[in-house]
């Protein structure tokens, strides 16, 4: 199909052969529900599934709305490709997928606990040996994760994710725009919005990059739109309760300098990784300049967070917690930074288990 001038429509996506393959038929190893939470308000089911079988374990954190297959390039090009090398865990958190939803408060911290419970159900309970993968919201629940069992992972990568939101208006505009999912009339112009906040207009105008099984779609939106479409004709994995229990986790996260600097004391500040796009809308690019300094340098908010700020020299210094800070990027760097992604990702694994190397840990 030939490249078009304008977005395709939601009634031409729902007639495009690749319609029906936006989701890949990924194999997993294992997977399941698991009842997690007890004693806290459970029991909750997690829905997870486990790819690969390789000694290296993976456990990817999705943000908000984001269902587990959202990581499937990753799945793919980790668990997949390299399934001898690498065992992948991916998750619906709770309030998202084939996960309960229950009408509770819901915290990042709450959250972790479930991943707590869910790795210790698979046996992933050694010293060091977890490497922690989390975007977005899913950055937040994995800085509580390292909070809560520090000396289990080996690395910590936090993407277009921030300690606390101090700057919402990507965030709220993001969260009004999939508020009304149901709401047909204005699902183009829904779709447009989230385009907008989530990647940058080069990438989204490009042709199609992903592997296709009948045909691409005309441009990398299109079938970002045709997955936005998918999602909706699967009213019962996005509910509207679900997405905003799981916002007001997000919203209340906070975490001082003061406790980014433990976090990075006790997981070590060599293991982990922030990745963060100077032109992300959903979670502007001060907010990891923020949460980079306070893991390097024990620093809350200078009051100098402004989105102009990646000019500013120190921005740029760099540390023994390493920043990936793309200028002119977006939110969803692993959608479109796939290869340089899994680059960072791979150097990242082998320095954490070189550590542990040094450091006596049996792996």
């Amino acid at each position: 199909m030939a490249a078009t001038s304008r977005p395709m429509a939601a009634t031409e996506l729902l007639d495009h052969a690749e319609y029906s393959h936006t989701v890949w038929p990924l194999e997993p190893a294992r997977s399941g529900k698991l009842p997690v939470a007890k004693g806290r308000g459970g029991p909750i089911h997690i829905a997870y599934e486990v790819h690969g079988h390789g000694s290296r374990h993976l456990v990817w954190i999705m943000g908000l709305g984001g269902m587990k297959y959202a990581w499937q390039r990753q799945t793919k090009d980790f668990a997949h490709l390299q399934g001898d090398r690498y065992s992948s865990l991916v998750l619906d958190n709770r309030g998202i997928g084939e996960s309960d939803k229950p009408f509770a408060r819901y915290t990042t911290s709450e959250m972790a606990r479930d991943v707590v419970d869910l790795v210790d159900h698979l046996g992933w309970t050694g010293k060091r040996e977890l490497h922690i993968i989390g975007i977005s919201m899913g950055g937040m629940i994995a800085q509580e994760l390292a909070m809560l069992v520090p000396d289990r992972i080996c690395t910590l990568s936090l993407v277009s994710t921030a300690s606390g939101l101090f700057n919402t208006s990507g965030f709220l505009e993001n969260l009004l725009n999939r508020a009304n999912l149901f709401i047909p009339k204005a699902i183009d112009q829904q779709i447009a919005a989230v385009k907008h906040n989530l990647y940058t207009e080069e990438w989204l105008a490009r042709p199609d990059e992903l592997e296709h099984v009948v045909e691409p779609f005309p441009t990398n939106g299109d079938r970002f739109a045709a997955n936005e479409m998918w999602k909706r004709t699967h009213p019962e994995y996005v509910t509207k309760k679900g997405f905003i229990l799981q916002a007001i986790a997000a919203g209340w996260h906070h975490k001082s300098g003061a406790q980014l600097a433990e976090l990075a004391q006790k997981v070590g500040k060599r293991r982990i990784m922030v990745v963060h796009g100077t032109k992300d809308r959903m979670i502007t690019f001060p907010h990891a300049v923020v949460l980079w300094r306070g893991l390097e340098h024990g620093q809350g908010k200078t009051g100098r967070e402004y989105l102009g700020m990646e000019v500013e020299d120190d921005v740029w210094v760099e540390g023994e917690v390493e920043k990936r800070f793309i200028k002119e990027q977006g939110h969803v760097i692993p959608i479109e930074m796939r290869k340089e992604f899994q680059g960072w990702l791979e150097t990242l694994f082998e320095r954490g288990e070189t550590i542990n190397g040094e450091k006596g840990v049996a792996t």
